[in-house]
């Protein structure tokens, strides 16, 4: 009897997986999102939008707190600024402009690769062990992505090379691993939304020359684009952040980044209702092996090389 309160202090309530799954659904969404920018507004223009919606919203709130933890802010403000570049400004950018030549589930299954590609630059830059897992999941999610890409051929896929927007997605991809891993090896001890403020003025000033060598025409708000860049400001950047930071507080980060894998899924089922896309047995295998190998990676933590290690040891 005495054993079960401090069994259930570590077992997560079901509410606590709520968010990060609400947080994909949120994700999700922003990939439909991003197809319908694609026709209606530049790739700059949006990204810059909803970073100034983000701000405006923020700053009531942000201003007092900021000014308060100003001295630690100012000690990390370059990797602060490099992180907006990367998160906010890069990775948005570049998924947008993605849109504009790939399909929405291509983007999704893409993006779940973020914790295969966080798991590979960790070696680089951290120093990491590599594991079993790394080597065979990034094998298996590699030649689905070529399955993918190569719409059910591999020899297709090998010949006439990787798709723009699909090649754009993995820089996108790549670029918010290295902001993860980065994250992990600063350490800083900014409160989480006063570096989320600092990011998005980072990317904004990032954002600010491309915005205003935009030609005429390719940044009007209209009753087409306003809702694109609510969405884009509200749902996917300030509701999904506070769900995402909430789930890594009560489920720590290895579980939360469990819940990327059902960003295909979701994605596709809003494609198939929203964008009328069909679903190919190409996706479906494709997709399928991919998550698997970024399953592999997630689970499977034994070191590629520990035998021989330990024996060195």
């Amino acid at each position: 009897m005495s054993a079960s309160p401090s069994s259930n202090a570590h077992t997560p309530a079901f509410s606590a997986f709520l968010y990060p799954f609400f947080a994909i659904v949120l994700w999700a969404g922003n990939v439909i999102v991003s197809k319908l920018a694609a026709s209606a507004i530049s790739p700059t223009a949006i990204t810059f939008y909803r970073l100034v919606l983000v701000l405006l919203l923020m700053s009531p709130v942000m201003l007092g707190p900021l000014w308060r933890n100003r001295a630690m802010i100012r000690r990390h403000l370059w990797k602060l600024a490099l992180s907006g570049l990367l998160a906010m400004a890069l990775f948005q950018s570049l998924s947008y402009r993605a849109a504009e030549s790939t399909t929405a589930t291509n983007m999704a299954i893409v993006t779940a690769l973020i914790p295969l590609l966080t798991a590979i630059l960790s070696v680089m830059v951290l120093g990491e062990a590599i594991t079993l897992g790394m080597l065979g999941g990034g094998i298996l999610s590699f030649g689905g992505i070529l399955y993918l890409v190569g719409q059910g051929s591999l020899s297709a896929a090998l010949s006439s090379g990787v798709h723009l927007g699909d090649l754009l997605m993995l820089l996108a991809a790549a670029s918010y691993a290295l902001y993860g891993v980065l994250l992990k090896h600063w350490k800083m001890n900014v409160p989480a939304w006063q570096a989320i403020y600092i990011q998005a003025c980072a990317a904004l000033l990032f954002m600010l020359p491309m915005f205003v060598m935009l030609p005429p025409g390719a940044a009007e708000l209209d009753a087409r684009t306003l809702p694109l860049i609510g969405y884009a400001g509200i749902g996917s950047s300030i509701i999904l952040s506070f769900l995402w930071i909430e789930g890594v507080k009560q489920l720590g980060p290895n579980r939360c980044s469990i819940f990327i894998n059902l960003l295909p899924v979701l994605t596709a089922l809003f494609a198939v209702i929203w964008l009328r896309d069909a679903m190919h047995a190409y996706h479906v295998i494709g997709g399928g092996v991919t998550l698997i190998g970024v399953l592999l990676t997630q689970t499977v933590q034994k070191p590629l090389f520990g035998n021989r290690m330990q024996a060195q040891a």
